[in-house]
């Protein structure tokens, strides 16, 4: 098992609007993104499970030519709200970080 964070050349999120979150995650090279997407491990499930958001609501996207995986989620504070922690949604890629990847 490898963890998502040490795999990924990038993994980032920011802000779709104030109330959406875009999630990016990119790999060095087609081997590689090859081998995480054959896993199945990144898919809607993951961030609804990550960020507990419905499954349906999550707009998911492989881009081969780029080596990325990309989601769009409901933010659950909208940005500069009261109680909202990253205005940017800067941070919020962190918990795809530790996500176990069997290779």
């Amino acid at each position: 098992m490898a963890k998502l964070g040490d795999l990924a050349k990038a993994c980032k999120s920011k802000n779709a609007g104030p109330f959406e979150l875009t999630l990016d995650i990119v790999f060095e090279d087609a081997a590689t993104f090859e081998k995480v997407r054959a896993s199945g491990v990144i898919c809607p499930e993951l961030f609804a499970r990550l960020y507990g958001v419905p499954a349906e609501s999550v707009v998911f996207t492989e881009y081969p030519p780029a080596f990325a995986f990309k989601a769009t989620i409901e933010r659950r504070i909208a940005s500069g709200a009261v109680g909202d922690g990253d205005v940017y949604g800067a941070q919020q890629h962190a918990p795809l970080l530790d996500v176990e990847v069997p290779l």
